[in-house]
Formats: C-alpha cells, sequence, structure tokens
C-alpha cells in the first residue's frame, strides 16, 4: 500500500499536525489493550465466488463456495467476517442446511459436524453485498473501508467512467466477500465476474475463461492457484484501455483510460525491467503469473499491491507533457511491485508486524532509483524519506507494536519512513551480499505464508553469524532516533583528532556502528568505531592536520545531526566526499554564511553532476544578496538555456525572472513554448516580471488548451493580477477534475487568491465548495482543516474589506455569509 497523500504531502506537511491530533486524543484506553496475533482456529484453503453487480442499487450478489479445514484443535463451529451484508443461505457444500447466527459483522456458523485438525470441509453462502450501507472510518494510508466501490455506476457523472474496484487492506475485503479477514490467513481463489460486456475485467491469477451471456453481459474467471491473503483479493470492472507488456513469459499488463493508451508504457514501461531487477537481487524469481496495473477512478489511497492485480489512484495517468518532467508515480510502481515478495508471497502475520510489507516496499524505492538512474538518486529518495518520518513527530512509536488505538494506525511514517531507513542501516551495518543472501533466506523460509519480525532477524543471523538482538530490540522494538551534536578538536602536538559525539535524544543511547573518513588531501583513510554512550569521544591519529573527518562517511544513519564543521570543512566535503548527503550538507552550510569561498561552493553546486542538487542549490541561493546575485547571474542564464534536466531548467528560470532584466526576453518566449508544463510555467512568470502585457496575452491564449502543474498556476496568477476573472475558469477545471496530491493542494493558495478577488457570487460559491470537497476528502488526522479554515478566513477577509468600499455591499455579504457556514464545524 503506498499512502494516498501521506506520500506526496502530508509528510512534508500534515503528518505534524496528525501526531499532536493523536497525542491528543482522549481515549487512552488502547494503550492497555495488547493486540495479539490472530488465532488460528480454522485456516482458509480455497474461495471460490460467483457474482454479479447492480449497478442501480450498488449491491453485489454473491454466492460463495469456501474451503476451511481446522489448523490444529478439533472443531464444530467456524467464524467469517461479513461485514454489512444480507446472508440468504448457509449450507455445507453438499447441500446441507447450517445453523448460523449473523450479526451485521461477523457470521456464526454451526458446522454440524466436530472436524479434526487438518480436514477440509466446505461451506456454501449465498448473500448480497451493500457497501454503500456500510459505514466505517479509514486511515492516513486509506480513506474510507467499504471495500467494494461503485465508481457513477449509473453515468449520471459527466466526464467520469463507470468502474467498479475493490480495496482489501486492512480488513474491507469481507464487505464484499465472506472470510477470515485477517492478515495471516492464505488462500488460493477463484472469482467468477458476470458484467455488462463492454466491460474488461482484473482479478488476481489468470484468467481461465470468458464466456458471453445471452442478456448481453459476459462472465469472465479469474483464478489464482497460489495462495495469498484476503485483504489481497482483488476485482476491477471497466472500460479500460488494456496495454500488453511482458516480462520473459509473463503477462505485464497496463490498464488505463483509452485517453492515455499513448502513455501507459511511458507512465508503466519500466515494470519489465523492475521485476528483472528485483527478482536478480533477491535472486528469488518474481513467483506470480502475471503484473497486472490498474488505474482506478476516487480511489480511496495512493495505490494496493493486490496480488498480479495491482490499483493506482487516477493521479498515475500523466499526460505526455508531464512525463517530461519526470515520472512521479515510479517509485510507487517500484514499491507495488515489490510488495509481491514483501507483503504478498510473505506477509506480516498481524498489523502489529506491519513493517514486514511496508518498510521494504517503500526502501524498494531507493534500489530501484540507485539502479536505474544512479547513487545520487538513490541517496536523494532515502534523505527525502527520512525527513518525512523526522517530521512526523512519531518518534515515541516503535517500528513493531502490539499497542495502537486502531489498525489503521500503523500505517504512518514509522512503518513507511523509519521501517524503509531502518533496513538501509542494517543493509550497510551487514554489507550488501550478506544483506540480500538473508532476504533470499526469509523468503525461502516462509514462502506462502505469514511471519513477524523475529523471523527477518533470525534470517539475517543465520546468513551474518551475528547476534542482531541489539539492532532489532533498538530499532524495531524500541522507538525514537539519535540526536547528535559533533565536535571536533584538533592536537597538533599530538597529531591526534578528538571527535567528541553527544547523544541528546530523550531516553537511553543508541549503538550506532559508524563509519568515520579522514582527509588529507584528496586522500581519504576510513576507520570504524562504535557510539554507545550518551557522549563518546573518538581518537584519531594524523601526520597533518586533516582537512576533513567525515563522521557517518557513508551518511546512513537515521538521525538528527548537528556537526560543527567548518566552511573549510565544508569545501572539502563537497569536493572530496562522493555522496549526495555530503554535497547537500556542505550546500546548506555555504548557502548561509556570507564569505567568498561559500558563494564558489554554491557556484559550483548550482552546476551540479546530479539534476537534484542543482535545483536544491539554486532553492537556497539568497538573492536578496547583491554580491550573491551578482556572481550567479551568468550560470543561471547558462542552465536556464541549456540545462538538460527540464526541472532545473525550470528552477533556473523562475530565478533568472527576479532580475526583471529585458534581455531575457527571447529566452522567456522561447521556452513559453517548452514541452515541459515546469518551464513553460517559469518562463510565462519571467516574460510577466519583463513585460506584463505580453505575458498576459500568452496566459490567455495558453488557457485555452490543457495544462497542468506549474503551467496551470502561472496562467491563474497572471490573468489574477491582470483582474480577468477567466483565471478562475482555467484554475477550477483543472482543480476539480484533480484526485487528492500534491499537485492539487498546490493550486489551493491560487485558487484562494482569485476567489478573494471575484465578484460573481456564483463562481465564489462554486470555487468555495471545490476547496471544501478537497478538505472533506482528506482524514480529518492529517489536519487539513485548519489550513483550510485559513484559507476560507483569508478570503472572509478580503470579502469584508470590499464590502466596505463596495456600491453593493449585499453581494459581499452574501459570500461572506457562505464562506463562514463552510467553516470546518459550522
Amino acid at each position: 500500500m503506498k499512502k494516498l497523500f501521506c506520500a506526496l504531502l502530508a509528510l512534508a506537511f500534515f503528518l505534524p499536525l496528525a501526531a499532536q491530533t493523536e497525542a491528543s486524543a482522549q481515549d487512552t484506553s488502547w494503550k492497555h489493550l495488547y493486540r495479539e496475533t490472530p488465532e488460528k482456529i480454522n485456516d482458509l484453503v480455497h474461495t471460490k465466488l460467483e457474482v454479479r453487480f447492480d449497478y442501480d442499487k450498488a449491491y453485489l450478489y454473491g454466492k460463495a463456495w469456501i474451503t476451511l479445514a481446522p489448523h490444529f484443535y478439533p472443531t464444530d463451529s467456524l467464524t467469517l467476517d461479513a461485514k454489512g451484508m444480507q446472508i440468504n443461505k448457509v449450507t455445507l457444500a453438499g447441500g446441507k442446511p447450517l445453523h448460523y447466527v449473523y450479526d451485521s459483522l461477523k457470521l456464526y456458523i454451526n458446522l454440524g459436524k466436530t472436524y479434526k485438525g487438518g480436514e477440509k470441509y466446505t461451506v456454501f453462502i449465498d448473500y448480497v453485498s451493500k457497501p454503500n450501507e456500510y459505514k466505517v472510518k479509514g486511515s492516513a494510508a486509506i480513506t474510507d473501508a467499504k471495500g467494494l466501490y461503485f465508481i457513477n455506476p449509473k453515468g449520471e457523472e459527466k466526464n467520469k467512467p463507470t468502474q467498479i474496484w475493490t480495496q482489501g487492506e486492512t480488513e474491507a475485503t469481507s464487505v464484499w466477500c465472506p472470510t477470515i479477514d485477517r492478515p495471516n490467513q492464505k488462500s488460493t481463489q477463484e472469482i467468477s465476474m458476470t458484467v455488462p460486456a463492454k466491460y474488461v475485467t482484473l482479478s488476481n491469477g489468470a484468467l481461465t475463461s470468458s464466456k458471453k451471456n445471452a442478456d448481453g453481459t459476459r462472465t469472465d474467471t479469474w483464478k489464482m492457484d497460489l495462495p495469498h491473503a484476503p485483504y489481497l483479493f482483488f476485482m476491477g470492472v471497466g472500460d479500460f484501455a488494456v496495454i500488453k507488456d511482458k516480462y520473459k513469459n509473463k503477462e505485464v499488463n497496463y490498464y488505463v483510460e483509452h485517453e492515455y493508451a499513448s502513455v501507459a508504457r511511458k507512465i508503466f514501461g519500466h515494470t519489465p525491467e523492475m521485476i528483472g531487477f528485483f527478482s536478480r537481487i533477491l535472486n528469488y524469481e518474481y513467483p506470480w503469473n502475471k503484473f497486472s496495473q490498474m488505474v482506478g477512478r476516487d480511489y480511496v489511497s495512493g495505490a494496493m499491491e493486490n496480488t498480479t492485480a495491482t490499483l493506482y489512484q487516477e493521479g498515475a495517468q500523466q499526460d505526455a507533457r508531464e512525463l517530461i518532467d519526470g515520472n512521479t508515480w515510479e517509485g510507487t510502481i517500484a514499491h507495488e511491485l515489490f510488495h509481491h515478495w514483501f507483503g504478498d508471497l510473505v506477509t506480516s502475520e498481524s498489523w502489529s508486524n506491519l513493517t514486514l510489507n511496508e518498510s521494504f516496499a517503500n526502501y524498494s524505492q531507493v534500489m530501484w532509483f540507485e539502479y536505474k538512474y544512479g547513487k545520487d538518486a538513490g541517496d536523494e529518495e532515502n534523505y527525502s524519506d527520512m525527513g518525512g518520518y523526522l517530521r512526523s513527530e512519531s518518534d515515541h512509536k516503535n517500528l513493531v507494536r502490539y499497542y495502537y488505538p486502531d489498525k489503521e494506525a500503523m500505517f504512518d511514517a514509522v512503518s513507511y519512513n523509519k521501517g524503509g531507513r531502518i533496513l538501509h542501516m542494517l543493509r550497510n551495518y551487514v554489507g550488501d551480499s550478506a544483506f540480500f543472501k538473508s532476504l533470499h533466506l526469509y523468503l525461502t523460509t516462509n514462502k506462502f505464508k505469514s511471519a513477524e519480525a523475529h523471523q527477518l532477524r533470525m534470517a539475517f543471523e543465520e546468513i551474518t553469524g551475528k547476534d542482531l538482538n541489539w539492532f532489532w530490540n533498538q530499532w524495531y522494538f524500541g522507538a525514537g532516533h539519535p540526536v547528535l551534536d559533533i565536535n571536533y578538536v584538533y592536537n597538533d602536538e599530538k597529531h591526534e583528532v578528538e571527535v567528541i559525539v553527544n547523544q541528546k535524544q530523550e531516553g537511553a543511547p543508541f549503538i550506532l556502528p559508524i563509519a568515520v573518513d579522514i582527509y588529507e588531501g584528496g586522500k581519504k583513510e576510513r576507520k570504524q568505531a562504535w557510539l554507545r554512550n550518551r557522549a563518546d569521544t573518538l581518537r584519531f591519529s594524523y601526520t597533518r592536520r586533516p582537512d576533513l573527518v567525515n563522521v557517518d562517511a557513508d551518511k546512513v544513519l537515521l538521525a538528527e545531526k548537528t556537526d560543527h564543521k567548518t566552511l573549510e570543512n565544508y569545501l572539502h566535503q563537497y569536493k572530496y566526499a562522493a555522496n549526495y548527503l555530503d554535497r547537500r550538507e556542505a550546500i546548506d552550510f555555504a548557502a548561509h554564511q556570507n564569505d567568498p569561498k561559500g558563494l564558489e561552493l554554491m557556484k559550483t553546486a548550482i552546476k551540479d553532476k546530479y539534476h537534484g542538487l542543482r535545483t536544491y542549490a539554486i532553492s537556497q541561493l539568497n538573492m536578496q544578496d547583491e554580491t550573491v546575485r551578482n556572481a550567479v547571474e551568468p550560470i543561471l542564464a547558462d542552465n536556464a538555456a541549456k540545462d538538460p534536466k527540464s526541472s532545473a531548467r525550470s528552477a533556473a528560470l523562475s530565478l533568472l525572472a527576479t532580475y526583471r532584466d529585458p534581455k531575457y526576453k527571447s529566452l522567456f518566449e522561447k521556452y513559453i513554448h517548452d514541452s515541459s508544463y515546469s518551464v513553460s510555467g517559469s518562463a510565462l512568470e519571467g516574460l510577466f516580471a519583463i513585460d506584463s502585457s505580453a505575458a498576459l496575452g500568452y496566459a490567455k491564449k495558453l488557457s485555452a488548451y490543457p495544462a497542468k502543474g506549474k503551467l496551470v498556476e502561472s496562467i491563474t496568477g497572471i490573468l489574477i493580477s491582470s483582474g480577468d476573472e477567466t483565471g478562475f475558469d482555467v484554475i477550477s477545471n483543472v482543480f476539480d477534475d484533480m484526485p487528492p496530491s500534491q499537485a492539487k493542494f498546490n493550486l489551493l493558495m491560487p485558487l484562494t487568491e482569485i476567489l478573494g478577488k471575484m465578484r460573481d457570487t456564483q463562481k465564489v460559491k462554486t470555487g468555495v465548495d471545490m476547496i471544501v470537497s478537497f478538505r472533506e476528502s482528506i482524514p480529518e488526522h492529517y489536519g487539513l482543516s485548519p489550513f483550510i479554515d485559513n484559507l476560507l478566513q483569508r478570503i472572509i477577509s478580503q470579502k469584508e474589506a470590499a464590502r466596505q468600499t463596495s456600491m453593493a455591499p449585499a453581494v459581499f455579504q452574501e459570500q461572506i455569509d457562505y464562506l463562514r457556514s463552510k467553516l470546518s464545524g459550522k
């Protein structure tokens, strides 16, 4: 599961509020409620379903044949999860009626006889699933949990396709399929779906038959011959273009809306290469028969690793111009694919052990980017995700935790971001060979079963020969992270440097194996050391004073660090230390130094070999300093004209615009027509700074064509500044069509700005409704409501000021009243 919004926006902004919300919750009884691994009384063996859909009622009419066996002890009863259903009949497979009690959540069945451990039996259930009548809260990862979703079932919403899709995690498959809805259960599966013949279907496993019926429907039967957990069961139905690809002899298919058929391979086309890469590093060939990927409308999460049938939120459908700036969903594709080993093949036995699923999937993104785009790209992903955890204020939570308010609370920055960084440290500590051999052993030992964190530890211990209880106790069963303060004392008489590391975090000190690189010129000597105490002093000898002592030389520690290096140290670090974070740390320090040498480093950094650091260095330039402005201008101009990466070129253009120099007009006009939305938008803003009339003309022309991202923001901003209310039509059309995403969040400010200036009451109400709908689409614990309310209050203030000077104050009063009615809690 790749979390909706949390992956893009919440980790950067809202999760701190989420943490505060959780911390302030009045009900703390969960702190004393141990969440045990679900007991296995009966084991699922096979699930066979026959289903058809009522689009008018949003019902599923189902027949289920469920084969089970007592896990060990004899039993004469069976309890199934069946949420919000209508149960019509329960029998044994041969037709013998069974006595049962149903309480709307669970189905309690008297089997009529006692079955011994391992003795198989099959129950038949005739039922109706009514997902829209079942009310349940979602989570940070999954905004709703009704299991089965009818999207625009009656075709009443213009420009929205009719679709059906399911979302099982955490325990919502039981809304549409009676089952034992627990992650430590596994079942083979057969699903027959009867659907309108015009639609295609997707489910787990292989399509074994497709039969046309006389009533204009078609029945597709999908079989999954390998066992997997119920939360991974999937059905998808709709009018999709199916783009066929392959990995070796296995199907790799992409289900997208027809509009995106031409770019489907640009979005998903690395998938076969990803499968091959992950198969190689794990030395475990992709275990399933196919890997299909579907994009669903109004999806309640970011993406979901349904076995062989991954589902993505509609934001994955990017047009060709968006993809020029980079496929923002590539990491998510890797994430969901890697789940097919970690989560689908071997599944966490309980939500307490979710790290065995999500931490690995999170870390797969680092491994993929490192392989495909180089170490800097992998390190950037790792650093970004570490920041997401550090900002989340979740340092009070264990990675594996048996006390939590609800299972949905496990889907957080600890299970994802922190767990991924822990794997990164473990990989560095044991080495690549041992790391991947340990993963291979873990997978082969536990394949098609469920596991807990200790089984992962035992696999690493068997391969490495090391006792790793200290690592697991600290990182898996402990909370928090180190906060390090690093100082250096040089003694040239003794030819010795003392590295003094103080751990400032609350609680016990962390045990940290670290690498320390000592540089004399370009020559590097590596030392290995351990930090174990609240204060550690490491001593290293030298022949001449080192130019740099680089603590955590591989830059792998999950930690907050205050490193008391000098500018000279950082200059050396940028030049000679190879890692992404080495260079980024040097940029951060130099950017805030009023020193010519620091400026020289910044000039070098905006030409860094890695585009991510070029862009970052540009963002850190102190453009209020005239010396900096003059020194970097020719470099920015060169980058704006020639940088091969559109995102870096866009950043250079944006900063170049601040010079307001007419000599750049032709450059800006050239790049207004660039195929990259970000470059085009930055160029348009640059022209506006020089020639507002010309920029307005371009903005009006461009507003007639589809646009996204930075270009929409730029067009709208220019139209707003000119007093042209058609800017509302541009931004509202784009905003309304967007799923919840970082891009949609970015449009909140320009939308708010134009609403504050508009006189058209109906359009103001429409825009406000869009903002409120966005607020309500995001779970409350993200803390979005206060932010949205602040925006609405800002509009109210603008309307109140306008009312004071208006000849028609009643118009503005009506808008003010409407805005106040939309504040959260009203």
